[in-house]
Parts: C-alpha cells; structure tokens; sequence
C-alpha cells in the first residue's frame, strides 16, 4: 500500500523511506506502520535496490506510537512485524535520526544495521512509565548493543539520553551535525551499495544469527507480556 505518511524515493541502489507524518513527530499510527511494511516487502524483492535508508520528516525521526488513540492488538502485531521486517531485511538498513526517537522510534532505529545520528537527536524509552511493555525486539537488541545492566537502567528508568551517550554505548555508529546527517547517511549508503548484493546480505544474515540470536525469542516474549499489560490495565 501507499500512503502519504510514507515517502519513497530510490535512487542509486538506495530507497530512502522517509516517515512523514511532522505534525505529529512521525509517531506511529497503523497507517504508517501498513506502508512502512509494504515498502520493505517490496525493497525486499526488488534486485535494483541494494541500501535502506529510514528517516523522518520534520522536527523528529520518530516520537513512538501515536498516543491519541488507544492501543489495540493491530498496533502490536504492525510494530512487531515493520522490526521483524527491518532485521530479516536481505540487505543494509540505514537509519538516519535526527529529534526525539522515542518508544517504538527508537526500537525501529535499533532494528536497523547502521545508525547515524544528528546532535539534534535525543532518545528515551518512556514505555515502563506508561504501564506497556516494548516491542520491536528491543529486550535482545539493546542488550546485545549495550549490555543487560545498562538496558534494564535505560527500560527502567526512562530517563532521556544524548547521540554522544547512544555512541559511547554502542547504539549509534557515528554523531553529526545536523546539516551533515543527509551527506554522511547517503555517503553510507552509497559505500554499501557498491558491494555485491550477496556479500552484504551474508554479512548481515550471520551477523544478526550470532549477535542476535534471540531476536525470535523476543519478539514472541515481548508480545506475551504486552498484551499481559493491557489486560491488567484494562480490567
């Protein structure tokens, strides 16, 4: 499906999917979720593209789900399914964030290979606050980045955090200016579009299989314990 919550542009080997919703920070409804999905299936098959790179419209990458409504088991399966989509994606994954990368934002930004992140950016992982759980595998992938005791204290907590404290553990790859995150994310892209299509994705594929092991597992954990939540805060 399309969507204008969603833009597509390829170019170069790159699609560049750009989260376009700025009135609301690019939080998360089921319509941008349905779109996202589709565009990465497609990414998936289409040979000419060899690079993802995901990105936000306006003031932010991405502020989490779109709280004006309340949550419904739609919301859980679409988020699950776009992260699933992301890491089993045959090829690289670029995100490029720049604002507030939030909740399931910056859940998505971890599914992704590379993460090249604006000074601009700011993170926060406001879920237990709220009386949810994460998704997006979030419980195997940042532990894997940053260790179990950081990511119980990050979960926790909830407390907001700089590009320069996500690079120093491991979250980002590198932090820029602001004016320089399109060039450098770009520069990227191209750098992996140039390698053969069959030695990125076995990289990736056996990277993902070793470091994240328990993907899988999480995903499914993850869900039991969300809709746990939502039934206790429901009753």
């Amino acid at each position: 499906m399309t969507s204008p919550k969603l833009l597509i542009e390829v170019a170069d080997g790159i699609m560049a999917l750009s989260l376009n919703r700025p009135d609301k920070l690019n939080a998360i409804d089921n319509e941008l979720a349905r779109a996202l999905l589709a565009a990465l299936e497609q990414a998936a098959r289409d040979d000419g593209v060899r690079v993802l790179l995901l990105r936000g419209k306006g003031r932010a990458f991405c502020a989490g789900r779109d709280v004006g409504a309340p949550p419904t088991e739609d919301d859980l399966v679409l988020v699950q399914a776009v992260a699933k989509a992301l890491v089993c994606l045959p090829k690289p994954v670029i995100a490029a964030v720049h604002g507030w990368t939030v909740g399931a934002g910056f859940e998505w930004m971890l599914n992704a290979d590379i993460v090249v992140a604006a000074e601009s950016a700011r993170f926060k992982l406001p879920e237990a606050s709220l009386g949810v759980f994460v998704t997006g595998g979030l419980t195997a992938t940042l532990p894997a980045y940053a260790g179990v005791a950081r990511a119980k204290a990050l979960m926790l907590l909830g407390e907001a955090f700089s590009p320069v404290q996500a690079q120093a553990w491991g979250l980002v790859w590198k932090v820029v200016p602001d004016p320089e995150l399109e060039s450098v994310s770009r520069q990227a892209g191209a750098t992996l579009a140039a390698l053969l299509p069959d030695v990125a994705a076995r990289y990736k594929r056996v990277l993902n299989e070793i470091g994240l092991r328990h993907f899988d597992e999480a995903i499914t954990l993850e869900n039991d314990a969300q809709r746990a939540l939502g039934g206790r805060a429901q009753a």
